[in-house]
């Protein structure tokens, strides 16, 4: 599949009508006897959920499609899973209900939406428990090889954090005793803390799917430009070995595309001077890329940049001085280009990135770094999704104990 193939960008707005249209028939058939229709319901919430499960799946592939580097990337995929999570259990009830209508009723309809966030963690728990072993044991390595740094410890934290919410969900919803007001409470903090779970968990999923689809892809052999994102230098100015990856998957891209199409690029060197550095780090590589046989018309500088985000906005202001419609691509290590890509939108700049790889104990470290990263950015639709949620559950856990 290919990236930038499609001009408008996937919607979902539909859904929120459906949920409407299904809602109302729904609450007709309550008020009506919800005993008498108890079948159909299930039906029909079997068939809205999988409804909701088949747009969110081709909403991702329409949204890798029309711009790969986005939330909704991560938004689609990690919560696709969920639904899927869902439905299943829903089908697994509407098969009760057909079986033993005596013994099952809309309650249980109702119970199975309200528990889902709790079910589908015990579900994915054995998945948490192994990933939280896999980071953990990457964390070790990367500490035996670069030294105890705080930075090279946060796959332990996460992994920690996971677990300790599996543990802490497990044991505070064991059991719960009191008055009827004193257990919807209890009910309440249970689904509320799942909910939040549930977000973090489905962010990590979409992250982790949206960090491989970026990583592995091969953009096109027709690029005008291809940035280069600086990283830390060794001490003699010479570019460091994660650096040197980067500058070599951008080489190895140059020398692919022209000798398929006999088009030459221009390599932009993206990257300023470090407070510990003694030149610039788009200096270091426009040194290493002349020694690799590169003509110095072929390289242009950009020495102000400070973070990603500075990459891509100075590097599209010399790009656009030369060709404001050259294609561009940029190269960075694998873990770091779908956030990189997130960047390069943000200042609008169509630009598709290729990942150079890394060790491989320091890749799992890293996209924990990267998933942080993306965590503190567009709070306000974060907040939408995880506002979204709160809602629901509240919603579903006032109208049990109604």
């Amino acid at each position: 599949m290919r990236f930038d193939t499609r001009d408008k960008k996937p919607k979902l707005w539909n859904l929120l009508i459906q949920a409407v249209f299904v809602g109302g028939i729904l609450a007709g058939m309550i008020l009506d006897g919800a005993h008498r229709h108890t079948l159909f319901i299930s039906l029909l919430v079997d068939a809205f959920f999988l409804a909701v499960l088949i747009q969110l799946i081709a909403a991702f592939f329409r949204q890798i499609q029309y711009n790969p580097y986005s939330y909704n990337t991560i938004y689609y995929s990690g919560f696709s899973l969920f639904v899927l999570a869902v439905w299943i259990l829903l089908v697994y009830i509407t098969v009760e209900l057909y079986r033993h209508p005596q013994e099952y009723g809309v309650g249980r309809i109702l119970d199975t939406l309200l528990n889902s966030a709790k079910t589908y963690m015990l579900f994915s728990a054995p998945f948490i428990l192994l990933f939280s072993g896999a980071l953990c044991v990457s964390n070790v390595s990367l500490i035996r090889h670069e030294g105890k740094r705080l930075v090279n410890v946060l796959g332990i934290l996460l992994s920690f954090l996971l677990v300790a919410g599996e543990v802490f969900l497990f044991r505070f919803d064991y059991y719960a005793s009191g008055s009827q007001r004193e257990v919807m409470i209890h009910d309440l903090i249970g689904n509320l803390f799942a909910a939040g779970y549930l977000y973090f968990e489905c962010m990590l999923i979409g992250a982790i799917t949206a960090d491989v689809i970026a990583a592995r892809y091969e953009p096109e052999p027709d690029k005008d430009f291809l940035i280069i994102l600086g990283c830390g230098l060794r001490r003699d100015g010479t570019p460091s070995p994660l650096l040197r990856g980067r500058i070599d998957r951008a080489m190895a891209f140059y020398e692919k595309q022209k000798a398929l199409t006999g088009k030459e690029l221009i390599f932009v060197t993206s990257g300023g001077k470090g407070p510990d550095e003694v030149i610039s780090e788009s200096e270091s590589m426009k040194r290493y890329l002349m020694e690799k046989g590169i003509r110095a018309d072929r390289i242009l500088e950009e020495d102000r940049s400070t973070d990603t985000w500075e990459n891509m906005k100075f590097s599209k202001e010399k790009i656009w001085e030369i060709d404001p419609n050259g294609k561009v691509a940029f190269s960075t290590t694998n873990y770091h280009v779908f956030r990189s890509g997130l960047c390069a939108r943000r200042v609008k700049m169509r630009a598709v990135g290729m990942g150079a790889d890394t060790k491989w104990y320091f890749w799992p470290n890293a996209s924990v770094r990267e998933f942080v990263g993306l965590l503190t950015e567009h709070r306000g639709k974060q907040a939408l999704v995880l506002g979204g949620l709160v809602v629901t559950y509240v919603v579903l856990t006032l109208w049990a104990y109604r």
